[in-house]
């Protein structure tokens, strides 16, 4: 499998031309499994796969991801921004979702294919949206004003809130659309970022913080979206690329692979049950 891997990786490297780095997680095959999301240990990992490397020449960043810690999304942008001099282009597999759509958003490029999937950036905290808890919290407040018989009811849901939690998701909210608009500003200053904010930052428009927006999604909301079928050899070697990491995942304890094409390689391993 590593062989295999590397085979891939070089080949992906020797059609573009560019640096090669695969950043991948286990969380479809093992959910509850340690450092599955984005967080502050994937700093190491990208220390380890940026050794070497000729920063001239651009990044290409693979993405398999379910999304994770945006103060650790925030370090990892920055770190790669300044390394290869913003230079950074996505490729999207299969799914890279929440604080990993961020990720691809902060790129001077997102190539998706017809299978690929982004997802909507509003933070969640403890498992829970953020915007839901506003939206909810606002909800209360209209109900209570319109009807005083609903305040018993509305009173026994937002007492479950702990202190801070609602100005805490807003924050939440705030920083991940400002870091959005940042890095989608920086690539295209020209961009119309309340359509992206429509897209992606809308919970009544997504409804879910887990669902899939397709590269036709991407491309209506203005991303700047480039087609994986438009080169059929480099599209055959992500894609074979991407197979050989689900077939790792599925076979061996690992939560988590980052790699680049010169060999450098970080594998984060777990106690299997």
């Amino acid at each position: 499998m590593d062989k295999k891997r590397e085979q891939y990786l070089t080949q992906i490297h020797s059609i573009t031309g560019r640096n090669v780095i695969a950043y991948y997680s286990g969380w479809l095959k093992t959910p509850d499994a340690p450092h599955v999301s984005i967080d502050e240990q994937d700093k190491n990992a990208f220390m380890t796969t940026v050794y070497k490397l000729d920063k001239a020449r651009g990044l290409d960043l693979i993405l398999h991801t379910p999304g994770g810690d945006i103060a650790a999304t925030e370090s990892i942008v920055t770190y790669l921004k300044s390394l290869f001099n913003g230079d950074v282009r996505a490729f999207i597999p299969q799914i890279s979702m929440s604080a990993g759509t961020m990720i691809a958003m902060s790129c001077r490029e997102i190539i998706m294919g017809e299978q690929s999937s982004l997802g909507p950036i509003d933070p969640q905290m403890g498992g829970i949206a953020c915007q839901a808890v506003i939206d909810e919290f606002n909800r209360a407040v209209n109900e209570v004003s319109a009807n005083q018989a609903s305040l018993g009811l509305w009173q026994t849901i937002i007492s479950k809130y702990h202190p801070t939690f609602l100005t805490a998701c807003e924050n939440a909210v705030a920083w991940s659309a400002q870091l959005a608009e940042q890095w989608l500003k920086e690539v295209n200053p020209q961009i119309d970022f309340d359509k992206i904010k429509n897209v992606f930052l809308n919970h009544n428009k997504s409804y879910s913080h887990s669902r899939h927006l397709s590269k036709q999604d991407c491309k209506n909301a203005g991303l700047n979206i480039v087609d994986l079928e438009t080169n059929s050899d480099l599209q055959d070697a992500i894609l074979s690329l991407h197979h050989c990491y689900m077939i790792l995942f599925d076979k061996f304890p690992i939560s988590k692979v980052v790699e680049n094409n010169i060999g450098g390689r970080y594998m984060q391993n777990y106690n299997a049950k």
